[in-house]
This record gives C-alpha cells, structure tokens and sequence, in this order.
C-alpha cells in the first residue's frame, strides 16, 4: 500500500488571483484555509450541496496531474488547477460521501470537483472530457488545526 500524503498546498486570496504555494496552513472547521478567498467569504462561489458546504477545501491528485500533462503534451503546474490540496497516493473519487483525517484533522468529501469552463479558459486547452470525473473533490472542514506539505491521510472507510 502506497502512503498517502498531500504533496502541495495552494490558496489565492482573491477571486481570480493566482493561486500561492504553501508548506504550512492553518484551518479552520467550518471555514477552510485560513487567508484563502473562500475562508473570509468574500468567493463568489460559495455554496452548498444538498445541505453541506462544498467550497471549504478542494483537493486534486497529482497523479491525474502528471497524466494530463503527459498524454497531453503540457507542461502546467499543479497550482494551474486551481485546487487547494495536491495528493498523492490517494483515489479521491472513493472520498466523495466518506469522512478522512489528515494531520488529526478531520474533513467530509461533499462531492466531486469536476472540471469547468472557468478552469479551461485560464488553461487554454480542452480539458473535457480528459478531466470528467477527474478533477478532484470538494470537502467540508470539519476539524480546526494545522496541514503541512507532506501530512498523511486516514481515510475512514
């Protein structure tokens, strides 16, 4: 069995800025990333789905990352798709619904984080349907505390 670990940590402060790389954040339940753009609720995309908040925390594999680059022939960096969490070792479908811990802290997949013409447009290439189904998990915080790049997941199944 592979170790499960975050691998990148990214936040952008406003809607549309881009997004910066971090070792180390601070979370908060209920609210996210402390200094991200949805943390203040200032996103334009706040929501919810079917009654559980689905913009706290988004999180995208680098494994599909690694492959979209390859089999498309690009070079973009994993801060280009714009998720919070990069993970590694970790099938974030099989979250959707599930309850994990990272780092102690604990967090509720909401939903799947499918890829949309907000993300194409700043890619500038097709992403569909090479990322349907693909592009990561939205997830409620459920637990305050601190993540760090390179923290492992307890996954609660």
């Amino acid at each position: 069995m592979s170790t499960k670990t975050i691998t990148g940590i990214y936040i952008a402060s406003a809607m549309g800025d881009s997004m910066t790389g971090h070792a180390i954040v601070a979370l908060k339940a209920g609210k996210g990333i402390v200094g991200d753009r949805y943390y203040s609720e200032t996103g334009k995309n706040r929501s919810t789905y079917k009654g559980q908040p689905d913009f706290e925390l988004t999180l995208i594999e680098s494994e599909v990352i690694e492959s979209f680059n390859k089999e498309g022939g690009h070079s973009f960096h994993e801060s280009d798709f714009r998720r919070n969490l990069i993970t590694k070792g970790v099938r974030l479908n099989d979250l959707e619904g599930q309850h994990f811990t990272i780092n102690e802290i604990s967090f509720y997949g909401v939903r799947l984080c499918e890829p949309c013409a907000s993300l194409q447009r700043r890619l500038g290439v097709s992403i569909l349907p090479e990322l349907v189904g693909k592009g990561g998990l939205r997830a409620q915080v459920k637990g305050s505390g601190i993540l760090s790049v390179e923290d492992t997941f307890s996954i609660d199944l």
